[in-house]
């Protein structure tokens, strides 16, 4: 005859033990509010980042488009110089000679529209990414506090779990509150 014998291990009746020692009350809701609040506050503290190097990326783009503008200024401002030299030649110059400055004026007059109308359009694509880069920034700024509101409820329930104060628990919910409130105005992006 075989008996079954059930034998534990000594892991196994701690683990009873403290699946009977569950926290409850206060230290219960404080656990799973602190668990909680570290895991929304990752995400926010992640997208703050995000947004802080999307931010990065388009002014540098926008830095770009301004230097690539700027070279642009400088070369109309080559043709503005040759178109002079060429106005000063017809005013100095007479017949065969007259009619070809009169031709180069014409030239570089038609040239420079185009260039001024690049470096403008340059100008505006860096307007466009700085603004951009603005609005990323501020995004970056709401996702920074509400990471930072998240830390301060963490701690506050460290704090309010050591003390057993009941008011300081509802200060925990409230701050998690206006931490949770400025998350979703990141993620509106207002």
């Amino acid at each position: 005859m075989s008996e079954e014998f059930d034998v534990r291990g000594a892991h196994e009746e701690r683990l009873d033990e403290a699946a009977e020692r569950e926290p409850k009350g206060m230290a219960g809701q404080l656990a799973v509010m602190t668990a909680i609040l570290a895991t929304v506050g990752a995400m926010f503290s992640y997208m703050a980042g995000a947004t802080q190097a999307e931010a990065a990326l388009l002014k540098n783009d926008a830095a770009i488009k301004k230097t690539e503008a700027s070279n642009q200024w400088n070369y109309y401002q080559a043709k503005s110089g040759k178109q002079n030299l060429s106005e000063m030649g017809m005013r100095l110059a007479n017949g065969a000679d007259k009619a070809f400055f009169e031709e180069q004026v014409k030239r570089y007059q038609t040239e420079k529209a185009g260039i001024k109308l690049a470096a403008e359009a340059l100008e505006k694509q860096s307007t466009e990414f700085d603004e951009k880069s603005a609005g990323q920034m501020h995004q970056h700024h709401r996702w920074a506090q509400a990471t930072t509101a998240l830390q301060i409820a963490i701690a506050m329930a460290a704090i309010a779990l050591l003390t057993r104060r009941r008011w300081l628990e509802y200060a925990v919910f409230g701050m998690s509150a206006v931490g949770v409130t400025v998350g979703a105005l990141a993620y509106l992006h207002i």
